[in-house]
């Protein structure tokens, strides 16, 4: 027949100077194990982003190489420049990205212009992405990560009057 400390001793399990062990430990690695987590987040985020962008500006450029143009919606019957059309399409595969920022040039039309037929077409873009977690923020100028990515495309041969 077991005692009444016996009881007791077995509810509390190993003894009573165990009790606290487990809430420390868990205080001990807790911030390690969410800053791993949330480092994680971060680099997660930042490749996302990056292979977003890249797509993005490849996809603007694909569509340019053409010499298509997208319908304005404001102007029913009329088209938007080229330029535009290729911002428009990389809006569309930024999926809520910025990229206000990108630049178009051609090798014979400079900058702002995508160029005629047989021309190199250049886009890039320059966007920056402010860090979540402060450390790893700390890695980076004002924790912020500042990614640039371009493509070059040669355009097809379209005819002449598509390249406005």
């Amino acid at each position: 027949m077991q005692t009444r400390n016996e009881d007791v001793r077995l509810q509390q399990g190993c003894g009573g100077a165990t009790r606290g062990t487990s809430l420390l430990e868990f205080a001990l690695v807790a911030p390690m194990v969410f800053l791993l987590l949330f480092a994680v987040f971060d680099f997660t985020r930042l490749f996302y982003v990056e292979m977003t962008l890249q797509n993005a500006v490849r996809t603007a450029g694909r569509y340019g190489v053409t010499g298509n143009h997208l319908s304005d919606p404001n102007h029913p019957g009329q088209n938007l420049s080229r330029v535009t059309s290729m911002i428009q399409v990389a809006q569309r595969a930024a999926i809520g990205l910025d990229v206000s920022n990108m630049q178009i040039s051609s090798t014979s039309g400079g900058q702002g212009s995508a160029g005629g037929p047989q021309d190199t077409l250049t886009i890039s873009l320059t966007t920056n992405l402010k860090l979540m977690t402060p450390i790893v923020g700390r890695f980076f100028n004002n924790g912020t990560y500042t990614f640039t990515v371009a493509v070059s495309f040669k355009n097809e041969a379209f005819p002449p009057g598509n390249t406005t």
